[in-house]
């Protein structure tokens, strides 16, 4: 037997002819199988709900049941004359399914114009994404960029100082069309850094492994180092060992914003080169003043 059709409609009692058109129609539409293939709940459902509206919509058959001469189903509740019954019935089979056609046409007739004014609404365009290579300095540096898209559009990116891979850049306005008058979707790039032969990325710092030879080492002076700026000019200090680090200040990352620059460390790592004669023959007679074991202190039980 089916459930109260008042309840499956959620509709008071009382409800008016309208209001029990207007819970049809959006329960309709909600569990309609063609808008929920593969869902056995959702068309019993539907059938329930045109079950209840059949009843319903049909004043002469709601009122009957109401009086409780007729059950959720349009079952007799009570025997009744023949042809009575006979005209009853058919007269309300023929109400429910005159009303249940003009819903089913009023229900399609909503859809297919939700749909139309859905179609035919403003809408923003999709975001395209896009990957750019970036060289090491350039990201460092900052620079400005030239990305060709498919459909032959070329795009400036702008890089600012201190991008890193997977960094993703967006740019306003630059990607699918939109639609009746929407806006245009974005461009999202994202950055594909390379590495880089001498400089290492530390944050905002940059590290870089500098070779000098034993003279330099011993006796200091001046070199010339390669930074992201171009080749500078620095002094080394007398005395340094392989492994010293040097630091230069505003040499590493580019400023950005209020970023302030990072700074460039140099590791020294002393090159003996070639084997020279005077070398070999000076190292060989000479005997430092106060001699000191690199190796003192190593133990290998600690």
């Amino acid at each position: 037997m089916a459930d109260d059709p008042y309840k499956t409609l959620g509709v008071a009692r009382g409800a008016s002819a309208d209001a029990i058109k207007k819970a049809y129609r959006k329960l309709a539409r909600q569990h309609h199988p063609d808008l929920n293939p593969g869902k056995p709940e959702a068309e019993a459902k539907f059938k329930a709900v045109s079950t209840a509206h059949d009843l319903l919509s049909d004043p002469e058959r709601r009122a009957r049941f109401d009086r409780g001469e007729i059950d959720a189903d349009g079952q007799e509740q009570a025997p009744a004359g023949g042809y009575r019954r006979q005209a009853e019935e058919a007269q309300g089979a023929r109400y429910g399914q005159a009303g249940n056609s003009g819903a089913f046409e009023d229900m399609f007739a909503d859809i297919f114009e939700s749909r139309r004014r859905a179609d035919s609404a403003p809408r923003r365009g999709q975001d395209e994404s896009y990957r750019l290579n970036v060289p090491f300095l350039d990201a460092v540096q900052g620079d400005t960029k030239q990305l060709t898209l498919p459909d032959g559009r070329v795009l400036s990116v702008k890089i600012p100082p201190g991008v890193v891979i997977g960094q993703v850049l967006r740019l306003r306005g630059q990607g699918g069309a939109g639609r009746n008058g929407a806006p245009a979707g974005d461009a999202l790039i994202e950055l594909d850094v390379a590495d880089h032969k001498l400089f290492q990325r530390d944050g905002n710092d940059l590290r870089m492994e500098l070779p000098v030879t034993l003279k330099e080492a011993v006796l200091g002076g001046p070199v010339v180092v390669p930074t992201p700026t171009g080749p500078l000019r620095v002094t080394l200090p007398a005395a340094s060992d392989s492994g010293r680090t040097i630091r230069l200040r505003g040499k590493g990352v580019a400023a950005h914003g209020t970023r302030v620059a990072g700074d460039l460390f140099l590791t020294l790592r002393v090159v003996i080169g070639k084997p020279d004669a005077a070398l070999e023959a000076f190292l060989r007679d000479w005997a430092p003043e106060d001699p000191e074991d690199p190796r003192a202190g190593m133990e290998a039980s600690e």
